[in-house]
């Protein structure tokens, strides 16, 4: 900001929310950004919710650039949906260690492993994995997804915690893989219970990346987008969350009569953090860092999203 050393917070902050609107508009742009992005960010964004959403909104939107505030593996999948844009992830160094659980190599030995097994890829992996995978899921959606194959037994990959979710409201045989949300794992059984004494008139809603024994105390296991509405249509006053704390913002904005509390505090994802206003306003100058996948993994894991999203 121009002309003066020392600025309010509050100040900068509107400074780059106007600058990035006027760019945006110059530019041709939306901005998407994830439920655990900062609130400035969330504030910004042009559509705010899961990776599903996100997803479906990046597929269809006119405008040509696509400014994806979240972490890599959802950039990448706005660029195989919509490789005639240009998409940018404002932090280049936002991850996911949960993706980084599924390395392509380890997941075609494991295929041979399993022959005509069906591969169910969380949406939380790389690029060069979905297409390795036969459809992806979401959260939000991988119930749905597992019932829609007519195969016995799927290989669920990477979260084994949202696999085993799953695993318990199908009839099927699901192979889980060894990986997860750091963030989500950090949860345990004594965090529940010490949330739900404090506030015993609280109902908790919980992640399927939270661990089984989390999930079982839950009063809801939903997505971070059916958090939302869950919490909108409830009679409830209290809720405890056991996702990551940037819903929390999300949640008390839209619901501002009803009280939220995180499960934990260790709730917080550091990539999901990395994007600043700052980042946003760069990405839209510079319009780097872009996000480009080789159409030999493009073509094949369009394939995979595109049986997802025909599921819903």
């Amino acid at each position: 900001m121009p002309g003066t050393t020392e600025i309010s917070y509050e100040a900068e902050t509107a400074w780059l929310a106007g600058k990035i609107r006027r760019l945006k508009k110059e530019r041709n742009a939306i901005i998407l950004a994830h439920n655990y992005q900062i609130g400035e960010v969330q504030d910004i964004a042009d559509f705010v919710g899961d990776s599903l959403r996100l997803s479906q909104i990046a597929a269809k939107v006119d405008e040509q650039v696509i400014i994806l505030c979240g972490v890599y593996f959802m950039a990448e999948s706005a660029a195989i949906l919509a490789p005639d844009k240009t998409v940018i992830l404002p932090a280049i160094d936002a991850g996911c260690p949960m993706a980084d659980m599924v390395p392509r190599e380890s997941l075609l030995k494991r295929k041979k492993e399993l022959p005509g097994v069906p591969v169910v890829c969380y949406v939380n992996s790389s690029a060069e994995v979905k297409a390795e995978s036969d459809i992806c899921c979401t959260s939000s959606n991988a119930v749905r997804v597992v019932k829609s194959l007519s195969e016995d037994r799927i290989l669920f990959v990477p979260d084994k915690n949202l696999g085993s979710w799953v695993a318990k409201q199908v009839d099927k045989k699901v192979i889980l893989w060894e990986g997860y949300c750091l963030t989500h794992h950090r949860v345990t059984l004594e965090d529940v219970e010490k949330a739900k004494k404090a506030h015993p008139d609280a109902v908790v809603m919980v992640h399927p990346e939270c661990r089984p024994e989390v999930t079982d105390l839950a009063d809801v296991v939903c997505s971070t987008e059916q958090m939302v509405l869950y919490a909108h249509k409830s009679r409830a006053r209290k809720f405890l969350v056991g996702t990551e704390m940037g819903l929390i913002y999300k949640l008390k904005k839209e619901n501002p009569e009803k009280e939220f509390y995180l499960l934990s505090q260790g709730l917080i994802c550091p990539n999901m953090k990395r994007t600043t206003l700052r980042h946003v306003l760069n990405a839209l100058e510079t319009l780097e860092p872009r996000i480009t996948i080789p159409d030999e993994i493009r073509i094949r894991a369009k394939r995979a999203l595109d049986r997802m999203l025909a599921v819903g």
